[in-house]
């Protein structure tokens, strides 16, 4: 697994080619973030137990070029008590993944809290945000539009590039243009970044 890392081609004048991107899954508990980790790794649903700490895995994902581009990925618990830690994993991260049930939709307020005060903490201004609405496949899940409005993910701060996209772990719809677009917007800071240095 290790040896992924070598043989990725600098698909862009961005990344140096060893890089592989670090992003953090949060979201409340029993949102479905293992299961699409596993869906990522495995392009299969596997059925997960509540994460009492976090996952991590490497994956290749087929984008910004033909090689594809690696994403080091942290899952973490969202029980309550865990929420605490998420700043400990999301610090200097490339990117935020916030999953959401839309199929439950009398805990999306108390998502939105959780969204605002991780993207708001002094460590992560500005981290590009891909909020993954899933469970598209169960009955009366609400559209990722609805789930954008319920969120209030426009009002995150204006420097935040954010998406939001209905998607589901059981049969991985939505998925990958989820994360072409999570990929587009880390490209797009790094950027910004360098630009921002160059001009100093």
């Amino acid at each position: 697994m290790g040896n992924h890392l070598t043989e990725m081609a600098p698909s862009t004048p961005f990344l140096p080619h060893f890089q592989a991107l670090h992003v953090v899954v949060i979201g409340l508990d029993s949102a479905g973030k293992t299961s699409l980790l596993y869906r990522l790794k495995f392009k299969e649903f596997v059925q997960s137990v509540p994460t009492k700490g976090f996952n991590t895995e490497k994956i290749r994902v087929p984008l910004g070029g033909s090689r594809g581009t690696t994403f080091q990925v942290w899952d973490v618990g969202g029980q309550e008590k865990l929420r605490p830690l998420w700043r400990s994993y999301t610090r200097r991260t490339d990117g935020l993944v916030f999953v959401v049930d839309a199929a439950e939709a009398e805990r999306l307020e108390e998502a939105k809290v959780e969204l605002h005060r991780i993207s708001r903490a002094s460590d992560n201004q500005g981290v590009p945000v891909l909020v993954l609405a899933n469970k598209q496949d169960q009955p009366g899940a609400l559209s990722a539009g609805e789930v954008e409005k319920r969120l209030a993910v426009r009002e995150l701060a204006a420097a935040t590039l954010t998406h939001v996209q209905g998607c589901s772990a059981v049969d991985g719809a939505g998925l990958q243009p989820g994360l072409e677009r999570l990929y587009e917007m880390i490209l797009k800071r790094k950027k910004a970044a360098r630009g921002s240095k160059k001009r100093r």
